[in-house]
């Protein structure tokens, strides 16, 4: 397969993932909204057929069970489909995802992140596989619609307006480093993205708490305690700090070998430093002055507001050794 295949291939796959991830967008939401409603009345239905048990013996519970729900195995099998439908059409989309960056980077033959497109590609890739990950080890499939909404609108705009044409790198790109340190980077913004996520729905779940509005059958209270949302977000932003500092101090060694000095005051140098800047006081004022709950989180999403600015500000509005990216 020739260099022009394999583009048009990558073109093909993205298509193909942001048609997937828009579906599982809506089978999270329909999840989230819907699913754990399933669940509450297949409980208590199952408690009424315990309590016929009791009071009519079998027989009876054969009948109140019936009545009470039709077919006993019918709402459990509803109430999973949503979530079901969601995870595997997420991870066809994270499949596709993956194919995007493999055939871009076979026909370019380097990293295929090295213009804006590319690398917002990547981050909404590493943002989804860190959602993955997050949701099997702490079952937080309730982020599952708003980080799809993220990818979604990421891919969009990196097809609509960051396209670029499979091309060669500039000179300071052809180099090993731009696996090492740009991919650190990556990683930890796609890990940033889902504290993000988790440290907003924090914000308006203890907002709801606090002024007693959180309705029972809502979907903020369908998802965990405002408390651990909180915990969520200072997890993932443990994991991500130090990715995000290894790619500041390896791209500081490549900067040297590409440039004569490690450190130049470039608007991208500087506002990496920033957001690591902010990052590190969030973390410290958590571990040191038992910072928690709202202070830390609007100190979380300064972080992160810094962190979007860096991508998306400094290419755009200023100019710098950066600006091929």
């Amino acid at each position: 397969m020739g260099d022009a295949d394999l583009a048009n291939l990558s073109d093909k796959l993205m298509l193909t993932t942001v048609v997937l991830y828009i579906i599982a967008m809506v089978a999270y939401a329909a999840d989230l909204g819907f699913g754990r409603r399933r669940a509450k009345l297949a409980a208590d239905a199952e408690v009424e057929a315990k309590v016929l048990v009791g009071a009519a013996g079998a027989e009876s519970v054969d009948a109140g069970t019936a009545e009470a729900s039709g077919d006993g195995a019918e709402p459990e099998r509803t109430q999973i489909e949503p979530a079901k439908l969601a995870i595997l059409l997420n991870v066809l989309g994270w499949g596709a995802h993956l194919g995007v960056l493999v055939s871009r980077g076979l026909a370019a033959n380097r990293w295929p992140w090295a213009n804006m497109y590319e690398f917002l590609t990547a981050i909404s890739f590493a943002a989804v596989t860190a959602f993955l990950v997050v949701m099997l080890r702490y079952r937080a499939r309730y982020l599952g619609a708003f980080v799809m909404v993220a990818a979604v609108v990421a891919l969009g705009v990196a097809n609509i307006w960051l396209y670029d044409e499979v091309g060669p790198v500039s000179p300071a790109l052809n180099s090993y480093w731009i696996a090492i340190h740009v991919s650190a980077a990556i990683v930890a913004t796609g890990a940033f993205t889902v504290a993000g996520a988790a440290t907003i729905l924090y914000l308006v779940k203890s907002r709801a708490e606090g002024r007693g509005t959180l309705r029972e059958h809502g979907i903020l209270a369908r998802m965990p305690s405002s408390d651990g949302l909180d915990r969520l977000a200072n997890g993932v932003t443990m994991f991500a700090f130090p990715i995000w500092t290894a790619a500041i101090i390896m791209g500081a060694i490549w900067a040297d070998q590409a440039w004569g000095r490690y450190w130049g005051w470039d608007p991208k140098e500087i506002w990496s430093f920033i957001t690591w800047v902010i990052y590190a006081a969030y973390l410290h004022a958590r571990a040191t002055a038992g910072w928690k709950g709202r202070k830390a989180a609007v100190l979380a999403l300064i972080a992160f507001a810094a962190l979007m600015f860096n991508f998306f500000g400094v290419n755009y509005m200023f100019s710098g050794l950066h600006s091929y990216a």
